[in-house]
């Protein structure tokens, strides 16, 4: 007797062990299937408009604003308050209201659903304000580097200042001035765009050189290049620009070729 409830008891343990490993099995696969459906999850603007947060919160500013029809993939569903976390078309996390849109899966959506974030982005330039670049490269033979900051007119037209420093083993010269860029195809990720700029150019030569003299002169350039919009609203810039440097008495022409990083904000 004593043998066979030591049997049973034998018997009742491993249906119980196998009993928690099989809910286990199945806890991890409605997990998992959790996952996968909330990656193929996206949520659509049912309100006329809807603001996208940089935080799930009121209080956080506004980085976007999406229009009734706009879709984006969900993340994932904050804690606290009704807020889904989304990507941004540029690969940006932002934060939408729940009780503005539906959310469902990417296949019902058919032809609304949002392409993944890729490596390149829509241009940022139709809500951007303001930007930053740095670019470097050559300058009539020297090294060069520039910061041009920009105030965008519109989608297409940006005001922006700029400053350069040429290094040569002779000295250094500062070209500083401000121009327009005229961006041909605002809305596409690769766009070529023109740019014209004016201002002066200083020359300061080191101690001990003897072929390069102090002097300012005036300069006026024109060029162009390619605008690359990249996730984060990164933007790589490639240009190519003629300077013409001048004074009352005589002229130059300076070629410079350089590439760099930027952002829109």
């Amino acid at each position: 007797m004593t043998a066979l409830r030591g049997w049973l008891v034998r018997l009742s343990a491993c249906a119980c062990l196998s009993g928690a490993l099989a809910a286990s099995r199945g806890a991890r696969a409605q997990s998992q299937a959790e996952i996968d459906q909330q990656l193929d999850t996206v949520a659509r603007v049912t309100s006329s408009s809807s603001e996208l947060r940089a935080g799930p919160g009121l209080s956080y500013r506004v980085i976007e604003r999406a229009e009734r029809g706009d879709t984006f993939f969900v993340q994932g569903r904050e804690p606290t308050g009704y807020w889904l976390r989304v990507y941004l078309p540029d690969g940006r996390t932002a934060y939408l209201l729940g009780d503005t849109a539906d959310t469902m899966l990417a296949s019902a959506a058919g032809g609304d659903a949002p392409g993944a974030p890729g490596l390149f982005a829509p241009p940022p330039l139709g809500s951007a304000h303001g930007g930053l670049a740095m670019t470097g490269g050559i300058f009539a033979g020297d090294g060069y580097a520039e910061l041009k900051p920009a105030l965008v007119l519109t989608r297409a037209l940006s005001l922006e200042p700029y400053v350069g420093l040429v290094m040569s083993s002779s000295g250094r010269s500062l070209l500083y001035g401000g121009g327009l860029t005229l961006n041909l195809a605002p809305d596409f990720a690769l766009a070529p765009y023109l740019s014209l700029g004016a201002g002066g150019f200083s020359t300061l030569p080191n101690d001990d050189a003897f072929v390069l003299r102090r002097q300012r002169l005036f300069h006026a350039r024109a060029g162009g290049g390619l605008l690359v919009s990249l996730r984060w609203r990164i933007t790589l810039r490639l240009e190519v620009t003629n300077t013409l440097l001048f004074d009352a008495s005589a002229y130059r022409n300076a070629q410079s070729f350089v590439g760099g990083l930027g952002s829109y904000f």
